[in-house]
């Protein structure tokens, strides 16, 4: 879900071209969650191999990946670790919200609405552990690094970001400007083209650059005022925020009365979770320094086996794929030459 300020923040519209060369962390959860709800059939069926197992997370792990590769970037998937205790509620009700999802999309189906369906289907399945351990095996045989957080993903890469080992953090989500992450970009594992809901037809879709500095200073804000007005507005770990407080007014707020304290001392907070216990959170998140940046060259043996005799993708497509990265020059910052 993620933090709601897109009103309040600056973005750039950006070729995906004008990314080469760059290391990009990808909230990895965000992404398969992405490919998960979008790739799908008419009536909100995820993609899924004869025996039923679903690879939605597989085709865009594999597929959107080659594409950031071919055009020069150096993805780095950045995976979630143990969230942290009191994100425990946000989660319960996030799977309740899934089952319920299910049991309308069941009934969408039996009843003939697939546009309504597919609507109830992008919301009615979660991530589970062998779509994980499967994306992982991808990025992998990719060469594509990966780096296991000790908690939230995107608190990892936006420190990745700062300390300067990656350039900016790839996510759908805000999270990672409060994690104090100087630059994000989104839209970046989405292709080129969207659906709009409801109707037969399709969007152009480009990636958005946001930068951190811009932002505040925009806003005329601190760093720490802004964790402000997202936990006002709400956070995963406080969702839906304070009731009748959207960002404009947030951002009224930590303007006239500066800290923290100040603040919400005169708001009615009525969160189980003490508000000083989250902002010390997207202040000081567990990170890790052991992580290996290093982009390898694809082993395509396995990446063919584990795709097609695996899981049953086209053989031609993957074998076009294999092709397109075979012939990709490698990214500067990451690989001198493929072996």
């Amino acid at each position: 879900m993620g933090v709601k300020i897109s009103d309040i923040v600056t973005s750039h519209k950006i070729d995906l071209e004008s990314l080469k060369g760059k290391t990009i962390a990808i909230d990895a959860f965000n992404a398969m969650y992405q490919f998960l709800s979008i790739i799908r059939q008419r009536d909100g069926t995820p993609l899924m191999t004869s025996n039923g197992e679903i690879t939605s997370v597989h085709s865009g792990i594999f597929y959107r990946t080659a594409k950031l590769l071919t055009t020069g970037l150096i993805p780095v998937y950045v995976f979630d670790g143990e969230p942290p205790p009191f994100k425990k509620e946000t989660v319960e009700e996030r799977e309740e919200m899934r089952r319920e999802a299910m049991k309308k999309w069941k009934e969408a189906l039996a009843a003939g609405r697939l546009d309504e369906a597919r609507k109830y289907a992008q919301a009615a399945l979660s991530l589970t552990p062998e779509m994980i351990e499967d994306a992982k095996k991808i990025l992998e045989y990719m060469g594509v690094p990966i780096v296991q957080a000790p908690s939230e993903g995107e608190a990892q890469a936006a420190y990745m970001a700062r300390k300067g080992d990656v350039w900016a953090v790839g996510s759908q989500d805000y999270d990672s400007l409060l994690f104090g992450s100087p630059r994000l970009v989104r839209n970046l594992t989405f292709s080129e083209r969207r659906k709009l809901p409801g109707v037969q037809a399709y969007v152009k879709v480009y990636p958005e650059k946001i930068l951190l500095d811009e932002v505040l200073g925009n806003l005329g804000i601190t760093r720490e005022q802004l964790i402000v007005v997202g936990i006002l507005v709400g956070t995963d770990y406080n969702p839906g925020g304070i009731k009748g407080i959207g960002s404009k007014r947030a951002l009224k707020l930590v303007r006239a009365y500066k800290t923290v304290d100040e603040v919400f001392s005169h708001v009615k907070w009525e969160f189980e979770v003490d508000p000083m216990e989250i902002y010390e959170f997207f202040l000081r998140p567990p990170t890790s320094d052991q992580y290996d940046l290093t982009l390898r060259p694809p082993d395509e043996e396995k990446l063919y086996d584990f795709m097609v005799n695996q899981h049953e993708f086209s053989p031609k497509r993957v074998e076009k794929t294999l092709e397109e990265l075979r012939k990709a020059k490698p990214p500067s910052e990451g690989l001198e030459a493929w072996l």
